[in-house]
């Protein structure tokens, strides 16, 4: 479970009730039951779970879905659609617990309902993003990006969270590279076999020949033919203004950009309430709606579902694929 003043609580209900989620996957929820009693009330879902306490986490599927309370928060803390220190406990407890299952492998992968930062920063003071959170507490070493999903294409990207003069100097031939491997195997591990990647350039009309900066034809290009020679199927760079048009019309199955919101922009206008935002490079998917906590919204029952169902069915493919590949091994 999220961030509890905003939408987490009732989508998690929501998630729970769907019949078709539990048919293809065994569920083990985090959290308060209080706060998803209120969450399903607020939904206007009944739920029919197993709760136990932590030390208790079946070690086998349940007939049911399993709710670990850790009875660490009552409802009455937190002020719907205020971030507070209360609620980013609430959300960052929950989070670690479910890492530690992840990496003990007593799960086969992590989805959690929308985050509020200022809410984690408030409980976690180092809590720059999910990817520090999660290496704090895995210690992972490996390393890990966040992608983007819609149901017909991904955007990945070369640099994320830092302030957008650093971008050109951030990017390598090294870094692209690494960015083109690690999202071919995580579609490969989504089902797709042969991923096609677009890769976006950095300037106006990916340079335009070196009018606008040479970071096209001096990093960018050189790292697609690296790829292309390791047998990935990328191309590219094309203009970031065309290459999702590009993409979807030439049956792309990703779009790999120089930065955050050269690519955010693009996926949130086409399809912001499905979106998902998956970490990968783990030993387990992670997986979560790519909208926010809604605070605006909080404690209405009007929240869509869509994007959190998407991200669990997104995480139940690739965990399906992780272990029909460890069995074939």
């Amino acid at each position: 479970m999220g961030d509890p003043a905003g939408i987490s609580p009732e989508l998690t209900a929501r998630l729970l009730a769907l019949p078709e989620l539990r048919g293809l996957c065994h569920f083990i929820t985090i959290g308060d039951r209080r706060v998803l009693d209120e969450g399903a009330e607020i939904a206007g879902v009944s739920l029919d779970l197993e709760t136990c306490r932590p030390a208790d986490i079946p070690t086998a599927p349940s007939e049911r879905p399993v709710f670990v309370d850790l009875e660490h928060l009552d409802p009455e803390e937190v002020r719907k659609g205020e971030a507070s220190l209360a609620g980013g406990t609430f959300a960052i407890e929950n989070f670690r617990t479910a890492l530690l299952l992840a990496k003990e492998g007593r799960v086969d992968g992590v989805c959690f309902t929308p985050f509020n930062k200022k809410a984690m920063r408030y409980a976690y003071p180092g809590y720059d993003d999910e990817i520090r959170f999660v290496s704090d507490v895995l210690g992972y070493e490996g390393r890990m990006r966040e992608f983007n999903v819609l149901d017909r294409i991904w955007n990945a990207r070369v640099t994320s969270h830092i302030p957008l003069g650093a971008v050109a100097g951030s990017i390598t031939q090294e870094a692209i590279l690494a960015e083109l491997e690690l999202t071919a195997d995580c579609l490969r591990q989504a089902g797709i076999e042969a991923p096609r990647i677009a890769v976006a350039g950095l300037n106006p009309h990916a340079g335009d020949g070196g009018s606008f900066g040479m970071e096209e034809i001096d990093i960018i290009e050189p790292a697609v033919r690296q790829a292309q020679e390791r047998g990935l199927l990328a191309d590219g760079p094309f203009p970031a203004d065309t290459v999702f048009l590009r993409a979807l019309k030439e049956g792309f199955h990703a779009v790999l950009t120089m930065y955050h919101d050269q690519g955010q922009i693009a996926m949130k206008v086409m399809g912001f309430d499905k979106g998902v935002t998956m970490i990968g490079g783990l030993p387990f998917p992670l997986c979560t709606p790519a909208h926010g906590t809604a605070y605006d919204i909080a404690g209405r029952g009007i929240a869509d579902i869509g994007a959190s169902r998407e991200a669990v069915l997104l995480a139940v493919r690739m965990a399906s694929s992780r272990s029909l590949k460890r069995a074939a091994e």
